[in-house]
Order: C-alpha cells, then structure tokens, then sequence
C-alpha cells in the first residue's frame, strides 16, 4: 500500500539518495543531471530541504511502501506569479511503478497547491509517449505552450503542461 507525506527536514539524506536515484534512473526526463547533483555536498543537501520545509511556497513529498521511499515530488508557488504552482522532480521507482505512486504523489502535490491558493499548477515533460505524459493527461494536465530543450546540448524536447485548479476559469 502506498502513503504519502511531505518530507522532515532531517530527511534530507532520505531526499538526496531518491533524487540522485531518479537522477541516474531516468536521465532523460530531468533537466538536471546525475554528474551535477552528485557533487553536492551533504551541507548543499541539508540546506535544500530546510529551506524548502520552512519556506511556505515548496512541499516535497515522498511517497512510501511501508517504510521505504519510492518515490518523489517537489511542487513549488512561483516566485513572479503566485497564483501558479510548478511541479517538478517527479520520480517514482522502477519497482514499484504500477501501484498508484505517482498518481498518488501528483494528487497530494495538487491538493497541496490548491490549499496555499494556486489556481494554476505547472510542469514540464519530456515529449514522448510515455507513462509520465499518460499520467498527466489522465490527471486533467493539458499540453501549454512551446516545446523547449530539456537542457543545453540534449535534442529531447519538454511540453510545457498546465492544470487549472480551484475557481479559476479553464483556461482557453
């Protein structure tokens, strides 16, 4: 059975290893990289999570099998628009893809959003068919906006996608 929660911030060698998991699991659809990330120092990762688990705009939520995380999201207000949230870092484990964790992340990552006042919640994809764009588009997200690189020097494209959430009027 999977369980959601948001992280502590003494969990932050708990999100390191999840991160730099996916990292090196699905390299294709982060616009980071395992070899940038690696190198952070135990302090860089300590403050991460601090900062996100103070600050009111981030919640980072793991996703559990009994005690063990499987799986990642960081859902984030934007700075220059409040009313937008953006969805990132969305990872589950190969071993347990399947059994609802990452609709089950993505839903406490929306309620989550909703409950601090976004009527907007944002993400990006890599464009493919793939589980992760199925899952968006179950989940209400629709395509919104130009393609762009993933990162400098990939030729993997990611679609911009957009849920509009709470008393917004649907987006036209």
């Amino acid at each position: 059975m999977i369980s959601i929660r948001p992280a502590e911030p003494n969990e932050w060698r708990t999100y390191r290893d999840v991160r730099l998991q996916a990292l090196l699991d699905s390299p294709n659809a982060f616009g980071s990289t395992y070899e940038a990330e690696a190198g952070r120092t135990d302090a860089m990762w300590a403050a991460r999570i601090a900062a996100a688990t103070s600050s009111g705009q981030d919640r980072v939520i793991f996703a559990r099998i009994r005690e063990n995380v499987c799986g990642l999201v960081w859902c984030k207000l934007s700075t220059d628009e409040p009313m937008v949230a953006n969805v990132f870092q969305m990872w589950v484990d190969p071993a347990s893809r399947g059994m609802g964790a990452g609709r089950a992340l993505l839903n406490e990552a929306v309620d989550w959003a909703e409950r601090v006042g976004a009527r907007r919640i944002c993400l990006g994809v890599t464009a493919a068919e793939t589980p992760a764009m199925r899952l968006y588009l179950a989940c209400g997200f629709r395509l919104a906006g130009e393609m762009e690189p993933l990162r400098e020097s990939s030729s993997l494209m990611v679609q911009p996608m957009s849920l509009t959430v709470g008393s917004a009027p649907p987006e036209a």
